[in-house]
């Protein structure tokens, strides 16, 4: 069994949350208070820290600062706020996924699982379970086998490399991905500090999914880091 740590203020949220991973073999140790957690988190050792951003005592940003160097687990962030800013601020701290509480808790299951798989943590159904064939984020629907795209049920017409690059940032919505990886996971080789075309190449992706190129929000550059796909852009 899995074991989460959540600091989460709101008893109600701690509890229901608690419940449902509970029934899915994961354990949720429950922390109400941002200034107490770093000393929890040291003495339980939990597989992955879950943070609410508004806490008492400190909040879950500065948490997550202070907490990165120190915990090598996965850092994840649920909280309410719906806010483009605190997502990359999140990102860059240290986090590795930022979720909405607004989530429907089987999409929460399957994005912490993620976490405990890139950790080689994953409970053994999730091991046993194929790769993902089909993605959804709203009205963003992506079928891998058929390498079909639709955008509020329209067909969204994608080169071969335009479809390979947007299934890669989706397999990894919500998380910062670098020209190296981007690179060497579709290109095979590594990224030469110059080459231009992976940015050419999200401009053109941005474009044929309606996403502003001058403000984009669907698929953002995060300054010296790479790439997002960020799940909640496409309700």
């Amino acid at each position: 069994m899995q074991r989460i740590l959540f600091v989460e203020d709101d008893p109600e949220i701690g509890q229901l949350i608690s419940s449902w991973l509970a029934r899915h073999d994961i354990e949720v140790l429950l922390e109400p208070r941002g200034d107490m957690a770093l000393a929890r988190i040291e003495a339980e050792q939990p597989d992955l820290v879950l943070l609410d951003i508004m806490l008492p005592g400190q909040d879950g940003l500065s948490l997550c600062r202070d907490l990165r160097p120190r915990f090598k687990g996965p850092i994840v962030m649920l909280t309410s706020l719906d806010s483009d800013m605190n997502q990359i601020l999140s990102l860059e701290l240290g986090a590795n996924d930022y979720i909405l509480k607004t989530t429907p808790p089987p999409v929460l299951l399957a994005r912490l699982r993620v976490q405990f798989r890139q950790q080689g943590q994953a409970p053994q159904a999730a091991v046993a379970s194929t790769p993902p064939q089909r993605l959804q984020f709203g009205r963003l629907q992506i079928d891998g086998p058929g390498r079909d795209v639709r955008l509020d049920g329209d067909s969204i017409p994608l080169s071969t490399a335009d479809f390979d690059l947007l299934w890669e940032l989706a397999c990894h919505a919500g998380q910062i991905l670098g020209r190296e990886a981007l690179f060497r996971s579709l290109r095979g080789r590594d990224y030469d500090g110059q080459d231009r075309s992976m940015d050419v190449a999200i401009s053109r992706l941005r474009r044929k999914l309606g996403d502003d190129s001058n403000n984009p929000t669907r698929i953002k550059t995060v300054r010296q880091k790479g790439y997002l796909l960020v799940p909640q852009a496409w309700e």
